[in-house]
């Protein structure tokens, strides 16, 4: 399959999805791989600002509630 004709087809998939408000499965021998959707429907909301953090301290989401000793001593391995 030539990449040119890829590319225009992607790209009429993409208009028509963006075009109809829609979404479109995209399949891999029969199996759903991927579902481009337009980012906006008519009369839904923006999605900036919509999340809303649950947790009080940035711990609780990049922790991993273990300690960790960065300076440690590694161990030397002879080989």
């Amino acid at each position: 399959m030539r990449g040119t004709w890829l590319k225009s087809r992607c790209l009429a998939l993409l208009h028509h999805v963006a075009r109809m408000k829609d979404s479109i499965v995209m399949t891999k021998r029969g199996k759903p791989i991927a579902r481009p959707a337009s980012l906006r429907k008519s009369g839904s909301r923006p999605t900036l600002g919509s999340v809303s953090l649950i947790a009080h301290e940035d711990e609780a989401y990049y922790g991993t509630g273990q300690s960790w000793d960065g300076e440690a001593e590694r161990p030397t391995f002879e080989g």
